[in-house]
């Protein structure tokens, strides 16, 4: 399959950097299988860190070798996903052991409604049926170097 990184970089050997921000699956290497999605990514980057251009970074993944990772799925909004974000956003020292975490993204539009449930005006039921209607895109966050070793760079695309 196909996986692809949006940056203000090229990333030819990707690495798990320690980050400031609080993401919704914690510290890892972030792709999604949609181009629109880490164009988006790309452009935020861009425009956060003031430097470089939208590049976006494509990779091939055999998803054959999944079963030889601890990967947590997530097949879309839910509690558990819901949950999982809350952790890795709110809890300082919140450990996943996961080499891969698949799941829903958390983006510019689902993000009031989360913060709602993160404030308890929101309680999980309504806040997952309020996500519902949102089309997510996907994100698969490699936390690992042993899954890191499973991509291969594809292709370099600059904006």
């Amino acid at each position: 399959m196909k996986l692809y990184h949006g940056s203000n970089i090229v990333v030819e050997r990707p690495k798990i950097l320690q980050s400031d921000r609080r993401l919704d699956f914690g510290t890892g290497f972030y792709l999604t299988s949609s181009y629109e999605q880490a164009e988006r990514w790309a452009f935020l980057t861009v425009r956060r860190r003031g430097v470089g251009k939208q590049i976006i970074t494509s990779y091939d993944f055999d998803e054959g070798k999944l079963p030889s990772l601890k990967v947590t799925k997530f097949e879309g909004a839910s509690v558990e996903w819901l949950k999982f974000i809350a952790n890795n956003r709110n809890v300082k020292d919140f450990i996943d052991e996961s080499d891969i975490v698949i799941g829903p993204v958390a983006n510019d539009r689902t993000m009031p409604i989360i913060k709602l449930y993160f404030s308890g005006i929101y309680d999980e039921g309504e806040t997952i049926k309020r996500l519902l209607p949102q089309k997510l895109k996907d994100q698969y966050v490699f936390k690992s170097e042993k899954a890191l070793k499973l991509l291969v760079l594809s292709e370099v695309i600059e904006r």
